[in-house]
């Protein structure tokens, strides 16, 4: 409960600073909106154009896209502080953080908030609001029909543990980013590829990708164990089951993974000596 109270303070100094500079965060995040709406005007085109992808109607795409989106965004609103560690390590700033009482992840974490990130968020959220009207009549009818009216609100939580697991996976990737900057002093582009690669991958369903791909985004960088797989339930899919519900834990298990190579990464850190 501490660290949590202290977390929302670092938070609150973090906001407050950014909205000193209001027409800085309004551009920022108008920019951030941009992004998103230019992928989703992305998507709308290709359906446009063929009308369904892979037996995947434009609402269910869009229920993936919102939930990828809006996963990403999160992430990035809280984590952003990993993805520029390398400047804190090239600066000699960690050093400091070791003396600190709190611990290294934690003040990494804290140490920053980006605001203009939920401009993004805001249309993931808009996608999974226009998804879900289209789809929710449907499914409703599919559970009165079978009289399993708890069978709408598991699927409408799978779609919150879905963002949650999501959230992690992109938070992981971050924080392995920032691990590996100990031995290479400079962030790698293969953090973006997997984080900005696995968003684009992720926001459409994996079964559009050819099997090398699908494996790799579900036994390595598991996006289909968050976003996939437990989507075929949420849609009714033949040959799906609600404990496919559970498969976004796989995302929390990521992120411990990733907190592990942190936890081991710092330990070997050799001071600059300034």
């Amino acid at each position: 409960m501490r660290a949590a109270r202290l977390y929302l303070r670092c938070a609150g100094v973090a906001v407050q600073g950014q909205l000193s500079r209001r027409y800085n965060l309004v551009l920022l995040a108008f920019g951030q909106l941009s992004i998103a709406i230019s992928a989703l005007v992305g998507v709308t085109l290709l359906f446009s154009r063929f009308g369904s992808l892979a037996g995947y109607s434009f609402s269910e795409v869009l229920l993936c896209f919102g939930v990828t989106q809006t996963a990403f965004s999160l992430a990035e609103v809280v984590a952003r502080g990993f993805d520029s560690f390398s400047q804190v390590l090239a600066q000699g700033e960690f050093d400091r953080m070791l003396v600190r009482p709190r611990g290294s992840m934690f003040q990494v974490l804290a140490s920053r908030m980006e605001l203009a990130r939920l401009g993004r968020v805001s249309v993931g959220l808009a996608c999974l609001a226009s998804a879900l009207a289209a789809l929710v009549p449907g499914w409703a009818a599919d559970a009165i029909a079978v009289g399993q009216a708890g069978l709408l609100v598991l699927r409408l939580a799978t779609l919150a543990f879905m963002t949650a697991g999501g959230m992690a996976i992109f938070s992981g990737i971050f924080i392995l980013g920032a691990s590996l900057a100990f031995i290479t002093t400079d962030s790698l582009e293969i953090v973006n590829v997997l984080s900005d690669g696995g968003r684009e991958t992720a926001q459409y369903p994996l079964t559009i990708y050819e099997r090398a791909m699908r494996r790799f985004f579900t036994f390595v960088v598991p996006f289909g164990c968050v976003n996939y797989l437990p989507l075929e339930f949420v849609l009714g899919r033949p040959g799906s089951a609600p404990w496919s519900a559970c498969f976004p834990l796989v995302g929390f298990a990521f992120l411990a993974a990733s907190t592990a190579v942190w936890n081991a990464s710092a330990r070997r850190y050799v001071s600059t000596g300034s």
